[in-house]
């Protein structure tokens, strides 16, 4: 029997100047995975250097969480922006978070989009594309090719995959899933799980079993290789805690997949 295996990634550095919003230091002792937000959602210079070096410290892979430019909606609103121009933003975002990983001793070890682009790029080809574009435009001060990070069965895995970039499928603990496998929109009230009870059944059912429930009940299959747990709701690192607890409890055993 196959040894259950899975990574915890959560969103971090997602402040800016005097506001924070993620408790970076607590999720960065649970997580074995950072999407680090690169300037464009939120972040900013000194906290991308402040999260590098915490991760670098203890281990932590460190991805680039790239967005939308869209401070003022923290990237969660729909934009068009040209194929060339996003391309170009993304490698923009990349380079910049990667001065900061090597300056911890560390380097960029995957790419995840946010909000409103990663939920574009699971039917959009044209967008998805641009972002594959923009990840092999870094990948000279990367080390090669980066991994992307994101929903299974999404024109943007395929894209990159295509082309030859490795891809890593991931599931959330604390989303609603449609019937077709697919993130239920942020507008909806049952987008977020707010049970902690049920966020950690969800999460080990994902890790033994690759099921979810879908918001009509209906049980659905996800393939994941990483876990994503929300570091921007309240209590987010004692629940991430339980989440881990839960896992080694069940057999499963936590791992970075770079």
């Amino acid at each position: 029997m196959t040894e259950a295996v899975i990574d915890l990634n959560a969103d971090l550095g997602e402040g800016f100047g005097r506001w924070t919003l993620t408790d970076d230091e607590a999720l960065l002792s649970v997580v074995t995975s950072a999407n680090v937000a690169c300037g464009f959602h939120a972040g900013d210079p000194s906290t991308m250097r402040r999260v590098c070096a915490l991760a670098a410290e203890r281990g932590v892979r460190i991805g680039a969480q790239v967005s939308y430019r869209d401070l003022a909606g923290f990237g969660r609103r729909a934009m068009e922006v040209p194929s060339e121009e996003l391309a170009d933003e993304i490698a923009y975002q990349i380079g910049a978070l990667q001065v900061f990983a090597r300056a911890a001793g560390s380097r960029v070890s995957y790419v995840k989009p946010h909000g409103a682009l990663y939920n574009r790029v699971v039917g959009d080809s044209e967008q998805a594309e641009a972002v594959v574009a923009g990840v092999l435009r870094a990948g000279a001060v990367c080390d090669g090719p980066l991994p992307v990070l994101g929903l299974p069965g999404s024109r943007l895995l395929a894209v990159a995959e295509g082309v030859g970039l490795p891809v890593v499928t991931e599931a959330f603990a604390d989303r609603g899933y449609t019937w077709a496998g697919t993130l239920v929109p942020r507008r909806d009230p049952e987008a977020v799980l707010h049970d902690p009870e049920a966020v950690i059944a969800r999460a080990v059912g994902i890790a033994k079993d690759g099921l979810v429930t879908a918001v009509g009940g209906e049980p659905v299959a996800v393939e994941a290789r990483s876990l994503c747990v929300h570091g921007d709701t309240p209590g987010a690192a004692q629940l991430a805690w339980r989440v881990r607890g839960a896992l080694a409890s069940a057999g499963v055993r936590v791992e970075a997949f770079v």
